[in-house]
């Protein structure tokens, strides 16, 4: 491990060359580059995420920490290799001046002919594909869970600024469960009529299930609030019968299909680095997300319209 103060993207570099050679492995076979951009409070948890992600795709892992504005502009670093993962890992501390173009001290260090993705742990900005650093990838993950603001203010900002290569963890939780929601409408005969999702509240990913219910089977889903954690339960209406998935203290579930028995399934809460990982397997747009997202903004301007007092007719 190397750790340099006052430094220059040149000499972080060289660093990293002599990391290889002192591991014994001047060549290394990395897949990617994954940027992951943080601050002070939260860079040991996302590097450590991102460090047991890169034994499934081995990276190069440069994390991006800014500072206070204040002061002389200065680049610290850390450098490693083998130590918390099988590849790669650079600890970038950007303060002063340096904070407002950090992209200066990042583009260096990308692996050349290689796939750049992005990651913002908490706090992401408001158009990510239109970021400093956010343009220099193909692959731009954000959280709308953990955000420190409104979780749902930066759900809709998101889907506002969508882009080809946006997704969000908030997402990506979902897999398990419209995995068996589309098992079980391939299996039912019958349009479904109706549906309703129940979650904690404030939870982007029941937001992001409204919209792709709603874009997949042309119904209006409600959202309704439960006492979590996380998505509790979607219910589907048929003529046949009712369609549902519901989980119990975040572990174990029940699937529910007209006609047959009930089922457990396991509905486990997934980790941070298990919902990057799979992000990480595709790097071309998720078009489905994208069709999410835009029904995410239908329901909010369809909830604004809701909203708005109605006019009183003038009597006569």
């Amino acid at each position: 491990m190397f750790e340099l103060t006052d430094t220059t993207s040149s000499d972080i570099a060289n660093a990293l060359v002599r990391a290889r050679r002192n591991a014994g492995s001047p060549a290394m076979d990395m897949v990617m580059t994954l940027v992951v951009v943080t601050d002070e409070a939260s860079h040991y948890d996302a590097m450590k995420a991102a460090g047991e992600v890169s034994s499934e795709h081995p990276s190069r892992v440069i994390g991006l920490v800014r500072r206070s504005t204040r002061g002389a502009a200065q680049l610290d670093a850390r450098v490693s290799i083998g130590d918390d993962s099988p590849g790669e890992s650079l600890l970038l501390r950007v303060s002063g001046e340096l904070v407002r173009h950090a992209e200066s001290a990042v583009l260096p260090l990308l692996l050349p002919d290689s796939p750049v993705v992005v990651w913002w742990p908490t706090d992401a900005p408001d158009n990510p594909s239109a970021d400093a650093i956010g343009s220099l990838a193909q692959r731009r993950i954000t959280d709308a869970a953990a955000v420190r603001g409104s979780k749902r203010k930066a759900l809709v900002s998101a889907a506002r600024h969508y882009a080809p290569g946006d997704t969000d963890l908030a997402w990506t939780r979902l897999t398990p469960w419209r995995a068996l929601l589309a098992a079980a409408v391939d299996q039912v005969d019958g349009p479904v009529t109706g549906g309703r999702v129940s979650a904690a509240r404030a939870n982007p990913s029941a937001d992001l299930m409204c919209g792709w219910l709603e874009a997949r089977l042309g119904v209006e889903i409600t959202h309704t609030t439960s006492r979590g954690p996380g998505l509790t339960d979607v219910r589907l209406q048929t003529p046949r019968g009712e369609i549902a998935v519901h989980r119990d203290a975040g572990t174990t579930g029940t699937f529910t299909i007209p006609g047959e028995a009930d089922r457990p399934v396991a509905l486990n809460r997934r980790t941070v680095a298990e919902c990057l990982a799979e992000d990480l397997r595709r790097l071309d747009e998720d078009e489905v997300y994208a069709q999410a997202v835009r029904h995410v903004l239908v329901r909010v301007e369809r909830a604004a319209g809701d909203a708005k007092p109605k006019k009183r007719k003038a009597s006569a």
